[in-house]
């Protein structure tokens, strides 16, 4: 069996394929986190946070996200809750669809992903200079950097399944091509 060598290419081929695994998992996670703001109060929000952290403070009086937690939901007002809803809910049904769009091997959707995503990355640099934070920090450097790779990938017409393929060592298919039904893309000409 042939080793195969762990090129440049594959290196980026893990980053992308993580990232965007990555990207659907905080999609789930922020429409999980948005569906209930709708119906929830700022009261109900605060006392589930203080639930939800009751044990980590026990654990550890000085837990620094259970405290931000917890002073996040005691300053929430209506009017934030509702804005945090809209926000978490639309940004979490766009990365899932991109997620799900470029996984089928959509292309013509990369443009439209890389717009997507940069206004995200827009309005949170934006928000980053109004409340400086190291979540919001990590958050869009994560989201510039799958900006960046999937420009990439864009530039080499490539997809998801493309990367796969390169990962379980299918490379002999032409990069964005699918082999022809009934012909190996192993023989020659």
């Amino acid at each position: 069996m042939e080793r195969r060598r762990w090129t440049r290419e594959r290196w980026f081929d893990v980053i992308f394929l993580v990232g965007f695994a990555f990207k659907g998992i905080d999609g789930l996670v922020e429409l999980a986190a948005g569906i209930p703001l709708l119906v929830l109060r700022p009261g109900q929000v605060e006392a589930a946070a203080r639930t939800i952290t009751a044990g980590e403070l026990q654990e550890d009086p000085d837990d620094l996200v259970a405290h931000l937690v917890r002073h996040g939901a005691a300053t929430l007002s209506a009017d934030a809750t509702l804005f945090a809803a809209a926000y978490l809910i639309v940004h979490g049904l766009v990365k899932l669809g991109i997620v799900a769009a470029i996984f089928r091997g959509s292309r013509r959707l990369y443009p439209w992903a890389i717009a997507a995503l940069s206004a995200f990355v827009v309005w949170q640099g934006y928000e980053l200079v109004r409340h400086p934070g190291i979540g919001l920090a990590l958050l869009t450097l994560f989201d510039v950097g799958i900006v960046a790779l999937t420009v990439r990938e864009q530039r080499h017409h490539r997809g998801l399944r493309d990367a796969l393929r390169s990962l379980w060592g299918r490379d002999d298919v032409p990069r964005g091509q699918k082999p022809s039904v009934g012909t190996s893309a192993t023989l020659g000409p």
